[in-house]
């Protein structure tokens, strides 16, 4: 005889409806081995002790007659199982390439506003640590589109600082995650950097779709161009 603890009684209750009401107990029940019911049923003597003792042993006698009588059924399902296991996986890994694959390269034209917002906000989205943008023309705009990352992932941003962004930003951190600024001037382009990737953005993110840009993806010493920022 041996205590359950509380899943093991779960789990009695979710299969045994007339025991319904012992998920309202605070105890957990004690229940018997079929050793255990044999040994209690040469103790107890009452008609109502020795029928029940029978009804469970013939129970444990049908429970294994049927366990092996379907032992193959058992490790066929198991192996079935153990494959899906192994196909669920690799799946995961194939979904987890698609939605993580991003275009090395390309071109957005006069009047794209919307696929271009969204190609920068799906880049965005893809942050798990950090974010870097270089762009001298930074706007509330902008600060919008950084709404759209993870709350956890930090953000920089090197540009030309004016009065009014300084306060779109204050109003702005007031709301969000915060976002730490940085004047620089010395860059002609934008980059924009998703953890450790380093995309060449041809327009301000301010002014995306409203005339032809190309963006890439570079493969570049990430570390030496951080040093250029200081």
């Amino acid at each position: 005889m041996f205590k359950l603890n509380d899943s093991e009684k779960n789990e009695l209750v979710a299969k045994c409806d007339h025991l319904n009401l012992l998920k309202f107990s605070s105890q957990c029940p004690y229940v018997f081995t079929e050793q255990g019911v044999a040994m209690l049923s040469s103790v107890l003597r009452s008609d109502t002790a020795i029928k029940v003792s029978v009804q469970i042993m013939t129970a444990f006698v049908l429970m294994r007659k049927f366990i092996s009588t379907n032992v193959r059924i058992f490790e066929r399902l198991d192996y079935v199982e153990r494959k899906q296991i192994e196909y669920d996986k690799n799946f995961e890994k194939i979904f987890d390439a698609l939605e993580t694959h991003e275009p090395k390269q390309g071109i957005f034209y006069d009047g794209q506003v919307f696929d271009a917002y969204k190609f920068v906000s799906d880049l965005i989205k893809t942050a798990k640590s950090s974010i870097i943008l270089i762009d001298n023309y930074v706007d509330d705009s902008v600060l919008t589109l950084f709404t759209k990352k993870h709350a956890k992932v930090s953000v920089t941003i090197y540009t030309k600082i004016t009065q009014q962004l300084r306060l779109d930003l204050k109003k702005y951190n007031k709301q969000y995650s915060h976002i730490e600024i940085k004047e620089f001037s010395k860059s002609h382009d934008r980059f924009l950097i998703i953890d450790n990737q380093i995309y060449h953005i041809g327009a301000s993110l301010k002014d995306l779709g409203k005339r032809w840009f190309a963006f890439s993806k570079l493969d570049l010493d990430l570390n030496y161009l951080l040093k250029q920022l200081n």
